[in-house]
């Protein structure tokens, strides 16, 4: 999850970094640009909310998955002790 974490935030200041850079040198008005920037990055954080709230969905999913696979494994273990203790039980008798 952090690599994850950690390419999305680099995207996106990679996408930032190149908006800005886009910009600066556009030929308008310096109103112009500084609007254009707010724009961008009101944008960029509007793509970012996303991406946690995918994130947050997927690591949600992730802990389901995790929670069952470790009941299946106690459930297994709990059979082999039961076989486990049913040949000590016959030979104890």
């Amino acid at each position: 999850m952090k690599t994850a974490g950690s390419f999305v935030g680099g995207l996106l200041a990679g996408a930032a970094l190149g908006a800005t850079i886009a910009l600066l040198y556009a030929p308008q008005s310096g109103d112009d640009t500084r609007k254009d920037i707010k724009k961008k990055i009101n944008e960029m954080e509007d793509e970012l909310d996303t991406l946690r709230a995918k994130l947050k969905e997927k690591g949600g999913e992730l802990k389901e998955d995790l929670k069952k696979k470790i009941q299946e494994v106690e459930n297994r273990i709990e059979k082999l002790v039961e076989e486990y203790k049913k040949p000590a039980e016959a030979k104890a008798k």
